[in-house]
Formats: C-alpha cells, structure tokens, sequence
C-alpha cells in the first residue's frame, strides 16, 4: 500500500495520459489515483471486453480478470478482446495478452475460473472496484452478494438484444441488485440470449466511466437508480429506486 501511495507520474505516463490529464475533474492528482487503484472485472466477454480495454486506457494501476471460459468462434461477434486466433484459449490469458498490447507495463491479474459463493471473498480482497460483466443472473447475484458483504463497490450490467441496464452500487449506502431482483429468474443462467454488439460496447463503456468516476471521486454514480438503454429507439432512461426497500443480504451486511 504505501508503495502505491508513494508512485509519481513518469514523463512517460505524463504523454501517455496527458488527455485525460487535461480534463480539469483528473488533472494530475486523478491520474495519479487512477494509476494507484485496482479494478476487478469479472467476465471477459461481451460487457468486459469494452469495460477492459477502456480501464487499461484510462490508466487503472491494476486490473484483474476473472473468467473460466475458453474463446468461442460465437463470441467474436462482440467479445472485442479476442480475435480468430484466440478461439479455445482461455479468455483471461487473451484478455490479458490484448491489454498488455494498450499497455505493456500493466500490472494484470489473471483468474481463469468462475467466481462462486466460496471462492468469492477471497477474490474480491485487494480491489478497489468491482465489474459484474458477467452473462448469467445467477452469476450476478452471487456476486452482488458476496461485493455486499465484503464491502465492494461495483458496478453491474446486463444486455440482451438492443437493450441493456446499468447501475452501480456502494454497500450500506445505497440499493443493491437483489434490492432490485431479489432471485434469479428460470432461466438465470443466461449466456444464450442474443445481443447486439455495440450494445454490449455501450453498457461496458458505461461500466468503465462508473469506475473511473468512483475512483476520481466525482460526478454522480448511478446509485439508487437504473440506466435503461433502448437501443432501438435509440433512448436512455434513469429510474430511481425506493431507497427503504432493502434486501436482506443488505440488512445483514
């Protein structure tokens, strides 16, 4: 920790980042923040493909991946990380190779199996923020709870055909996901439905901008609140949530 306190902007990093450097909400004190944070996206697939690319972009320190999956001919269509050459690797090792092409000196953090209720924890620990790109219901609220009780904030998406949802939740202050959805539907265990890519680009870009945002500490956060997108229509919508309904995985925590 005290080494991560303790970095400075190199004149490498200083060019590199001199963009968002400008932006008056980072200047250099933010990019220093952000090169000093640790993100974890779990997924490595449609909605963490954008979601990486853009965090190593934007100067995230470290980032982990989380995915058990190998690469699939079907999820070219709109898992952008991974290219034809990729098909049966493992999406954390392809993920982490395309980041590393952004930015060789990346401190990436592979863990190329499914975050579960047990292993969860253990995981999450370390990480200053958390992605749910996960494609699963069921996925999701496992993570949601275990971020719940670990005290993680993080950020959730889900996508399907050309909508999607957002919104991003801090323990004990405000909704979570199963505040919301409090089980998974029937079929929660997803990764079927069909999706327009750049839908999944969209949600994981938004996904991205929560993370910077909470990192910098600043602009408003989708808390207490949903992003719907149409994308047929071309509309975003936020709804804001009843802040006294509360699940009990919050109430416990």
């Amino acid at each position: 920790m005290a080494a991560r306190d303790a970095r400075q902007l190199s004149d490498h990093e200083r060019e590199l980042f001199s963009r968002n450097i400008r932006v008056p909400e980072i200047g250099e004190e933010g990019q220093l923040a952000l090169l000093r944070s640790r993100v974890l996206v779990v997924g490595a697939g449609g909605l963490g493909s954008p979601a990486l690319l853009y965090l190593a972009a934007a100067g995230i320190g470290e980032i982990g991946i989380a995915d058990g999956d190998r690469v699939e001919v079907s999820n070219l269509q709109r898992q952008v990380l991974h290219r034809a050459r990729d098909v049966g690797r493992l999406k954390t090792e392809s993920a982490r190779e395309a980041l590393l092409e952004v930015r060789p000196d990346l401190d990436v953090e592979v863990f190329p199996f499914r975050i579960e209720q047990g292993n969860a924890p253990g995981v999450l620990s370390g990480f200053d923020f958390i992605i749910d790109a996960t494609d699963s219901f069921r996925s999701k609220l496992i993570l949601n709870d275990a971020c719940v009780q670990t005290c993680r904030p993080f950020s959730h998406a889900g996508i399907r055909g050309f909508y999607g949802q957002a919104m991003t939740v801090l323990p004990g202050e405000s909704p979570c996901l199963r505040c919301v959805f409090p089980e998974a539907p029937e079929n929660g265990e997803g990764g079927g439905e069909g999706v327009l890519a750049c839908v999944a680009g969209i949600l994981g870009s938004i996904q991205a901008a929560e993370a910077v945002k909470y990192l910098l500490g600043t602009g408003d956060l989708l808390t207490g609140k949903i992003l719907t997108f149409d994308g047929a229509a071309m509309r975003f919508r936020v709804v804001d949530l009843q802040p006294e309904k509360r699940c009990e995985v919050c109430r416990a925590a």
